[in-house]
């Protein structure tokens, strides 16, 4: 089982975001759980050219999705998406395992 799971919108969009900076194929989408926000812990996305001995690595679509050891206590069970609607656009992340979250919904307590 996978630590996080990908909709295929999300992939195609990072896909395109990789593509477009020509780094399809040297990194991958780094997703991290760091402390802060008014909840506690806020997630934490970023493009990444290094694979750690204890990363999780998820292929989706043409892109890898790495997420380390420590946030994985987080994100297990999680989904990313992507959302492009008149209210909202970017990455969204469904997390069964926040217990409560922010009112603006960048951070979470677990």
């Amino acid at each position: 089982m996978s630590v996080i799971s990908v909709t295929e919108t999300a992939a195609e969009r990072l896909k395109d975001l990789l593509d477009k900076e020509g780094k399809l194929t040297t990194h991958g989408l780094r997703m991290k759980v760091v402390g802060g926000g008014c909840s506690g812990l806020q997630y934490e996305l970023a493009f990444d050219d290094r694979t750690d001995e204890d990363d999780h690595e998820i292929e989706a679509g043409s892109v890898r999705v790495l997420v380390d050891a420590k946030s994985a206590i987080y994100l297990v069970g999680c989904t990313l998406d992507y959302v492009d609607t008149l209210m909202e656009s970017g990455f969204k992340i469904s997390n069964p395992n926040a217990k409560d979250t922010c009112g603006c919904g960048q951070s979470f307590g677990a």
